[in-house]
């Protein structure tokens, strides 16, 4: 029942934000790179931060130096949203927030390099969670899945305290309700892409050192194929990796080719879903057969997107 109390108020928190983003004027206008047309709040995945802090303060605080590097990322991530800050200020931030959400995993114990790849690894599915969520309905469809994957493996591993899981799904399922529509009526933001790729990150790391198994980092195959391939598209173009931009296959697939966005969406999230289950499986195999799954998969997809990216680009792109 405390479940059911707790969704009605992520609900009234979302209501209240929107009030408040009404208020202050804190709206996401529509440009050339965008993929909306209508002006609409911003900052709506902010409930991802307030489910999580639900969930510490009815904990007796458990996590403290997650949630505080949690908090600082939200903070500085609103206010980006708003201000647009400078990089060097976003930057210590990441690197503080990435720092404590280690500390909490107690990588500090093990050799350094584990932490050099955390670092890398994090801010590097920040960044790419932030670049994805550029349709309605993408960064509550694909974090449901990876929250489900998570929540599925939990059940059996108890690598993370469930509840944890269980309340930011509720917050992504609130944030769904208003954003996984033709007319949205709010976005993410920076603030949503990155506190819920902060959150799911450091479930996922408890999951991987818990297990001591990396083919868990497969929970963000279908996000990190897009990513990946896309900046190699533009390196080796020459644009600016780091300035927006419209051309991730999702994008070429709703804008170009005129795929409902919200089947697209429902799309990313059931493959991840599927891609999941199949690590699942494979998780209990040896060694050898998750190497050689993990290369198949890797292999199989990246030529499924390859192929489809560029017939899309050939046929609605280059006219």
């Amino acid at each position: 029942m405390s479940y059911i109390f707790i969704l009605i108020a992520l609900f009234v928190l979302e209501l209240l934000y929107f009030k408040v983003a009404n208020h202050f004027n804190i709206i996401d206008k529509p440009n050339e790179r965008s993929s909306h047309t209508a002006i609409t709040l911003r900052g709506g995945g902010v409930i991802f931060y307030f489910a999580a802090l639900i969930y510490f303060f009815l904990s007796d605080f458990q996590y403290p130096y997650f949630f505080l590097g949690l908090t600082l990322m939200t903070v500085v991530s609103f206010l980006d949203d708003i201000y647009t800050l400078s990089n060097k200020i976003r930057l210590l931030i990441h690197f503080s927030s990435v720092l404590l959400m280690t500390y909490q995993l107690q990588l500090f114990s093990m050799p350094w390099y584990y932490l050099l790849i955390t670092f890398v690894v994090v801010v590097g599915v920040i960044n790419a969670y932030n670049f994805m969520d550029g349709i309605n309905g993408i960064t509550a469809c694909y974090s449901l899945a990876v929250g489900i994957l998570l929540l599925l493996v939990n059940f059996k591993l108890n690598f993370i305290a469930q509840d944890l899981l269980i309340y930011t799904l509720m917050g992504v399922l609130v944030f769904a309700f208003f954003n996984f529509r033709q007319k949205a009526k709010c976005f993410a933001g920076d603030v949503g892409s990155v506190s819920i790729a902060f959150i799911l990150l450091f479930a996922l790391g408890a999951l991987i050192i818990h297990t001591g198994n990396l083919i868990y980092i497969l929970f963000l195959a279908v996000y990190g194929m897009d990513a990946v391939w896309t900046i190699i598209r533009r390196v080796s173009l020459r644009e600016n990796i780091f300035e927006a931009h419209r051309s991730h296959l999702y994008q070429y697939l709703g804008n170009e080719a005129g795929v409902n966005k919200l089947w697209i969406s429902f799309s990313y999230g059931l493959l991840q879903i599927v891609v999941g289950l199949m690590v699942i499986w494979v998780a209990s195999e040896s060694v050898n057969s998750q190497i050689f799954f993990a290369i198949g998969l890797l292999i199989f997809l990246s030529t499924c997107y390859l192929g489809l990216k560029r017939y899309i680009i050939n046929k609605f792109v280059k006219k």
